[in-house]
């Protein structure tokens, strides 16, 4: 009797045409990142020893995402888009590591759990990028990686209110208002009027807006260029939130000044006058 043939078939050593394609993606962008000037399609070609044929496609795509741009002379170089990706995943991590013992320490006094928010790519809703959860049995859960729409949430409200008004403007004109609850803002003008609000206060408190009986009080975090960076937010069922409202929104509003105290924020350099330098 023959021993069983253990060597891989050929058809599962050769990969597919998808992976064949997104292998060829990930060559192209290590090979333009190490190139300082960039590479027209004849090197690229030559460097991967891939027909210009087939490497043309993948260089448009990748040019039309925004995650290569042509030169004057036709070379390809690393565009913005790659640029952004690995500012975002920088300022996540720090954000994050800066920002944990407060929220462990919040989360231990309000007994509630508290979230770290941030702008997500799409810029129409916040991803959760880390987050404190309640000891209680019954207790706001979300999961890290998360994503809620901005104008239904506090987290959502209080870092779209202070964004930069023309960034902030842009974001509304394409924010798709859809209703959660009877108490989800669905109207622009009544949203811009609580982003108003929130501007003035500090603080957005969001009760029922996106699930009946969970409630949210978010204030904003700022980076040392007076930036928001993102958003602290307590979370918890509205029958808890509710009569505390008061005592939740000092404690988020302090966490958030401590969070943007350690990234370098300085909320007097921001009330300046306009034309001093000193």
């Amino acid at each position: 009797m023959k021993p069983a043939d253990t060597r891989p078939r050929a058809a599962s050593a050769r990969p597919s045409a998808g992976h064949r394609a997104a292998n060829r993606v990930v060559d192209i962008l290590e090979l333009l990142a190490a190139s300082r000037d960039g590479m027209a399609l004849r090197e690229v070609s030559a460097q991967l020893e891939a027909p210009k044929s087939s490497l043309l496609p993948l260089l448009r795509a990748l040019t039309a995402r925004g995650y290569l741009e042509q030169t004057r002379t036709g070379a390809y170089r690393l565009g913005p888009r790659v640029l952004e990706l690995g500012d975002a995943t920088s300022g996540h991590r720090e954000l994050a590591d800066v920002a944990r013992p407060t929220l462990v320490d919040l989360s231990r006094r309000t007994g509630e759990t508290v979230f770290l928010g941030m702008l997500a790519a799409d810029g129409v809703s916040v991803v959760f990028v880390d987050k404190v959860e309640s000891e209680q049995i019954i207790r706001y859960s979300a999961g890290v990686g998360d994503r809620r729409p901005l104008h239904a949430t506090s987290t959502g409200k209080a870092i779209l209110a202070f964004l930069p008004a023309e960034q902030r403007e842009a974001l509304l004109g394409t924010l798709p208002l859809s209703r959660h609850t009877e108490r989800t803002v669905t109207s622009l003008g009544t949203l811009r009027g609580s982003l108003d609000d929130v501007r003035r206060t500090g603080v957005c408190v969001s009760l029922d807006e996106l699930v009946r009986g969970a409630s949210g009080v978010a204030a904003p975090i700022f980076d040392r260029h007076g930036r928001v960076a993102g958003a602290c937010t307590i979370g918890g069922p509205t029958d808890r939130v509710r009569p505390r409202l008061r005592q939740l929104a000092a404690e988020v509003k302090d966490a958030a000044r401590a969070i943007s105290s350690l990234l370098g924020h300085r909320p007097h350099e921001d009330r300046r006058p306009a034309g001093r330098t000193s």
